[in-house]
């Protein structure tokens, strides 16, 4: 009789545990953001994306490097102009694209065109390696950097220009309402890094409205990184 009760009882803590989460998540909307009001400092990263956050190849050998330049492609497939005319909006820069619901809850918003040529040098149009082939890689990444050797580092171009992601990318929606929304994203290219040499590379948002200086949680909008080009 009590291994009985057990099994009774625990299948009603199964089928109460089953109805509980049921009703939590009827009440997600799918149409927000999650956590889009306790989220105060957007995460980062960087592609190509490796697990390690370790971009290391030899300019001499095609195979250390092509898979970078191949994850780069696809990653820019949805940037292409063709996609993002058809798909997006050319919005006004400057100022923040706030699309109120008038009334209509989730009605859909409209996300404004990021194209592939905003991204120059390391688009991978004109130069389809992307600058891996001549030891001048290009990484995507969200905002500004910092190097703790910026001689051995180098000069460095990006994509837009000085780094800058316009107003007009934001706020962002959440992915049900704001249809085809492509991340805004900026190039960088090293453009004279020393060779066989480790780049210890952080990159961080650079906004007045984001703090990224709290020590308990290093890794918010922020991201850092290793790369190193061998040449034999």
């Amino acid at each position: 009789m009590i291994l009985i009760f057990y099994f009774i009882f625990y299948g009603f803590l199964t089928a109460l545990f089953t109805l509980t989460m049921w009703v939590m998540l009827q009440t997600v909307d799918p149409f927000i953001p999650k956590y889009q009001d306790r989220l105060s400092v957007p995460g980062m990263m960087i592609r190509p994306k490796t697990d390690a956050l370790d971009i290391t190849y030899n300019v001499s050998n095609t195979e250390t490097w092509e898979n970078y330049v191949k994850m780069l492609n696809n990653f820019l497939e949805a940037y292409n102009n063709s996609k993002q005319v058809a798909t997006n909006e050319f919005c006004r820069p400057g100022q923040y694209n706030e699309q109120p619901d008038n009334g209509v809850p989730n009605y859909p918003k409209r996300a404004c065109q990021f194209n592939r040529t905003m991204l120059g040098e390391c688009s991978g149009i004109n130069d389809t390696t992307y600058g891996y082939r001549e030891g001048r890689p290009c990484i995507l990444v969200k905002m500004n950097r910092k190097e703790e050797d910026a001689q051995k580092l180098g000069e460095l171009a990006m994509f837009p220009a000085n780094g800058n992601i316009d107003l007009m990318y934001f706020p962002y929606y959440g992915k049900k309402v704001h249809l085809n929304y492509t991340q805004p994203v900026v190039a960088v290219k090293f453009l004279n890094l020393t060779f066989n040499y480790d780049h210890n590379v952080e990159c961080k948002i650079n906004a007045a409205n984001i703090a990224t200086t709290d020590e308990r949680d290093k890794f918010a909008g922020r991201v850092a990184f290793k790369i190193r080009v061998n040449k034999d």
